[in-house]
């Protein structure tokens, strides 16, 4: 358990340790006497200024940079590839950016997919039923 001096609350709070340390007579801030110096608990600090002891944590956020290469995708394919993909994309509005570039001498076409895991997932398996021969 974290504890804090009466300087380090008083710092914290922007008060004077003058004030603090009248907070603890009073009895509206516990703390305990260790020697002739105030040690005060992180949560009962969190009480006294009706904030959490410890900030809520921050939601987990992870995203994927994939790069899908199609080798051998004529023009027709390719096209029905990225307008299957375009279209599940806009029916869910999932947030993910997908771009496509076709190498047309190369027969090669390369999508870039930038978004959330799960959407990823979605998208790479749309293109790999496309693709599959």
């Amino acid at each position: 358990m974290e504890n804090y001096t009466v300087d380090q609350v008083a710092d914290l709070l922007g008060l004077h340790v003058k004030t603090v340390r009248g907070y603890i007579r009073d009895g509206r801030l516990p703390a305990v006497r260790i020697g002739k110096q105030y040690r005060i608990a992180k949560d009962d600090l969190a009480a006294f200024t009706g904030l959490p002891a410890d900030p809520p944590p921050s939601p987990r956020h992870a995203e994927a940079t994939s790069i899908v290469q199609v080798d051998g995708i004529d023009r027709a394919a390719m096209d029905r590839v990225s307008t299957m993909v375009l279209g599940a994309l806009s029916a869910e509005r999932s947030g993910l950016r997908v771009e496509f570039a076709y190498d047309e001498r190369r027969r090669q076409l390369k999508v870039v997919v930038l978004g959330g895991l799960e959407e990823t997932a979605q998208v790479l398996r749309i293109i790999d039923a496309l693709v599959r021969p």
